[in-house]
């Protein structure tokens, strides 16, 4: 086999978590040695009650908190101060409240406010927020107030925000949250068809596992299983154990998982 022959390594993976543990400064410890890796294109889910370190975890992904034990690697590149500026940008993380990240005059120029801070201009920017807008069904709002629109539509265009940046991995808090029926379905579909990787915190459960065929539990600082979120949301045990909760009445194994 001659060089040009050899096979091309592996990319490696968008995340790659080892040995996370932080302690906030007064003294309270969140994270206890958090191991996590999630491949490229996966949907994952991360589940646990409140005060189980998911924010803290989400956080210490692109830079805003450090000083921890363990490492944080993005698509192979260390979470450390000299990477910061690349790293946000391969880490989208979308808030659970879009009002927190839209703050421009228009949706497109919410959408391009990330691109042409790092540089972007012209014909490359237009087109950028035009393929961000489609990606999430927004095209027909680019001129619009994101005031006048939607709570639905603002997650939507948070969403496109983000995408505008070609993140490596896609960070959702609470997607589903104060959404109607049809605004939920159509942000599921919307996140089918992404081709990124998606790590969702969430406490919906049948979203997870409608959009997530692997789930991630912490609790108490830990990962207490990982698995496909059918065979976690199906565990009676796990569930009460780490104050889990389906709607009443909801059978997850009743649920047909596409692929």
């Amino acid at each position: 086999m001659t060089g040009t022959d050899a096979p091309r390594p592996a990319a490696p993976p968008s995340l790659d978590v080892r040995g996370l543990a932080y302690a906030y400064p007064d003294g309270h410890q969140a994270l206890f040695g958090v191991d996590l890796t999630v491949g490229r294109g996966e949907r994952v889910a991360l589940l646990g009650p409140n005060g189980a370190g998911k924010t803290t975890l989400v956080l210490h992904l692109n830079g805003i908190l450090t000083g921890g034990v363990g490492t944080v690697r993005v698509a192979g590149l260390p979470v450390a101060r000299a990477n910061l500026a690349e790293i946000r940008r391969r880490v989208g993380i979308v808030f659970q409240d879009p009002d927190d990240q839209l703050f421009m005059p228009t949706v497109r120029e919410d959408v391009a406010f990330g691109p042409a801070a790092g540089g972007l201009r012209g014909a490359a920017l237009e087109e950028r927020v035009e393929a961000a807008l489609r990606r999430v069904g927004m095209e027909e709002f680019a001129d619009r107030p994101p005031h006048h629109l939607s709570f639905g539509q603002r997650r939507r265009v948070a969403v496109a925000t983000v995408l505008a940046m070609e993140p490596e991995i896609l960070v959702l808090d609470e997607p589903s949250s104060n959404l109607d029926p049809a605004s939920r379905r159509e942000l599921a579909d919307i996140l089918r068809a992404l081709d990124v990787t998606v790590l969702m915190v969430t406490h919906d459960l049948p979203y997870a596992l409608e959009l997530c065929p692997r789930s991630v539990v912490l609790s108490e600082g830990v990962i207490a299983a990982d698995g496909r979120t059918q065979d976690l949301l199906g565990d009676d045990a796990l569930m009460r154990t780490h104050r889990l909760e389906l709607p009443f009445g909801f059978d997850p194994s009743s649920v047909t998982m596409g692929a």
